[in-house]
C-alpha cells in the first residue's frame, strides 16, 4: 500500500499537534507546581522569621535575667 505525501504530512501534523498539547498540558502543571512551591516557600521563610524574632527576644530576656542577678 502506497501512502500519499498528503497522508503523510496528514498524519504528521496530527502527531505534532498531539506532541504539542501533551506539552502544553506539562507546561501547565509545572507552572502550577511551581507556584505552590513559591507559596510554600514564602509561608516557611515568614515561619523562619519569626522564630528568629522570638529567638531574639530569649536571648535579650537571658542577657537581662545575667545582668540583674550581678
Amino acid at each position: 500500500m502506497i501512502i500519499s505525501m498528503r497522508e503523510q504530512l496528514g498524519q504528521r501534523l496530527s502527531e505534532l499537534k498531539a506532541e504539542f498539547e501533551q506539552g502544553q498540558k506539562m507546561l501547565a502543571d509545572l507552572e502550577s507546581r511551581q507556584e505552590s512551591l513559591r507559596h510554600s516557600l514564602l509561608r516557611i521563610s515568614g515561619a523562619i522569621q519569626v522564630l528568629e524574632e522570638e529567638l531574639g527576644k530569649c536571648r535579650g530576656e537571658e542577657v537581662e535575667i545575667i545582668q540583674h542577678s550581678k
